[in-house]
């Protein structure tokens, strides 16, 4: 079995911004795989399916940021999930728009959620994707920076990296295969 978490804030006012990006990609996912229907469970919304025959659980943890490292731990924990199962999908300060990193454990790079999910579940191994939202400008903060919206360019870049995540994703739900690897868009002209 294997387990996706996109982090995100619940609550309409954070649809669309950047740090929920990880919220966007399971929804976009389960839209690929033609399915439906969150539960609520392990404080997140749930689904729980099959890719080819294999069993995963999707979750959009429900507890903020700054927590969700309980949502992930406890369903883990109650599914049995081996942290190598896991693949976290969050936002990145150090990576531009259109940019996505894959990686197999590590640290958490001054995420908080990141953070949250290390301490709970005691373990760094899980794998990540990381999605670039770049650095604010020099007059916003990083909170007013990853709570804002795309620019129309940036979601066109976001978007590219999006769709080559979730063919990525899904390779992996299937075969368990995930390669250390980086994708960016091509620049827009």
């Amino acid at each position: 079995m294997k387990l996706v978490a996109g982090l995100g804030n619940p609550g309409r006012e954070y649809e669309g911004t950047l740090h929920n990006v990880g919220f966007q990609v399971v929804d976009l996912l389960m839209d690929k795989l033609g399915i439906s229907g969150f539960q609520q469970k392990f404080q997140s919304q749930l689904c729980r399916t099959s890719v080819e025959g294999e069993a995963c659980i999707l979750i959009k943890p429900q507890t903020y940021m700054n927590r969700c490292g309980r949502a992930v731990a406890e369903c883990a924990g109650f599914y049995k999930i081996p942290v190598e199962n896991i693949v976290v999908i969050s936002d990145d300060l150090d990576l531009t728009p259109g940019r996505a990193r894959f990686r197999d454990g590590g640290g958490h790079g001054g995420h908080n959620g990141l953070r949250s999910i290390i301490d709970s579940l005691g373990n760094r191994q899980f794998r990540r994707i990381r999605f670039g939202v770049g650095r604010p400008t020099k007059k916003q903060d990083v909170v007013g920076h990853v709570l804002s919206r795309w620019s129309k360019t940036e979601e066109k870049l976001a978007r590219s990296a999006i769709d080559f995540v979730l063919s990525e994703l899904i390779r992996f739900l299937v075969t368990s295969q995930f390669e250390n690897t980086s994708f960016s868009a091509p620049e827009l002209a």
